[in-house]
């Protein structure tokens, strides 16, 4: 797979990198480092947004990367700059469900895709798909495969590369974190990354409106199931009222397995379009994906998503029902 990859980037010239909508680090971190690596070969690279990059992974890009609907409209697709990428590159996500208004351009397109996953839920985008569900973040992947091709690994692909391995394993936290990733993680610090100033510049920056929307956020906690079952949500009035936004919820989740008896939990945050973003953190007793999937969206056993139909307290019912059922 990866000389085939290697195979479609040497005969584009103009390539179109993208990723799953609401980029986290692993997704971010990734289009930053490939879009550099693939400038290094002389190949035009156009990343491209499908909704805002929270703004403390801004720093990993030299310029603001265009937002689809915000900078860049869906018929642009196929015409002008972008009409003219002959091939496209996908990061974080082998699914369309999660390529929200980039999908049907993507049904239409007669360029081949290249597909860097890590995922197990898969709708096979790609020409060709370099995909490994045994690794914690698509930065592993994208880190062995940059590798392989033997493409040089620079100083700010290394802090990209390690903002994504560290992010999907919760800075080092989360089970997922293997050997080989301590391995990886060691590789990209002696190339000059400082793990101690970037963990300052993602998790000691809140803005005092992201600080209060995470108050709001635990004020609501609600245990279950002897404690083992947290449930999280927000509302469209919270974010009204604090003027954070979606992007702000960001590892929100992660905050209620700070109690020792919480095995799953689920955030639940209310869209304006009336439907519900679910996402599910599990230890490990439940695989949560297979919630996930029962809804048509995805991920892993420990960390998955969805969207679920309004109102919350339908949503939450939805989910208890699910967990309740699959809670040993």
């Amino acid at each position: 797979m990866h000389q085939q990859a290697l195979a479609l980037i040497e005969n584009a010239s103009d390539v179109l990198i993208t990723t799953h909508n609401r980029p986290d680090g692993d997704a971010c971190g990734c289009v930053a480092a490939l879009s550099e690596a693939l400038r290094g070969l002389g190949k035009t690279v156009r990343p491209l947004f499908l909704s805002p990059v929270p703004p403390w992974y801004a720093f990993l890009f030299d310029e603001k990367v265009p937002v689809l609907r915000t900078d860049v409209q869906v018929e642009e697709l196929a015409t002008g700059p972008l009409g003219q990428c002959d091939l496209i590159v996908i990061v974080d996500t082998n699914s369309y469900s999660q390529l929200p208004h980039f999908e049907e351009h993507l049904k239409r397109i007669d360029a081949p895709v290249l597909v860097i996953d890590h995922h197990v839920t898969s709708d096979g985008l790609g020409t060709v798909e370099i995909v490994d569900a045994t690794a914690a973040a698509a930065g592993l992947v994208v880190c062995d495969f940059l590798k392989a091709a033997g493409l040089p690994m620079t100083a700010t692909m290394a802090e990209a590369l390690f903002v994504a391995i560290a992010t999907d394993t919760g800075w080092f936290q989360f089970n997922n974190t293997t050997s080989r990733v301590y391995r990886c993680a060691a590789d990209l610090i002696d190339l000059g990354v400082s793990p101690t100033d970037l963990y300052d510049r993602l998790y000691h920056t809140f803005s005092p409106t992201r600080f209060r929307l995470l108050v709001t956020m635990l004020d609501r906690l609600e245990l279950h199931l002897d404690g083992r079952y947290a449930i999280q949500y927000l509302l469209q009035e919270d974010f009204t009222r604090t003027g954070a936004s979606y992007e702000d919820t960001e590892n929100f989740i992660n905050e209620c397995h700070r109690i020792a008896s919480v095995e799953v939990s689920t955030l639940l945050v209310e869209l304006k379009d009336g439907r519900v973003r679910c996402s599910l953190r599990s230890r490990g007793a439940v695989d949560v994906s297979q919630i996930a999937a029962k809804f048509g969206g995805g991920g892993h056993k420990m960390a998955a998503g969805t969207f679920l139909p309004g109102p919350i307290d339908h949503a939450k019912q939805l989910i208890f029902d699910e967990v309740a059922q699959r809670l040993p």
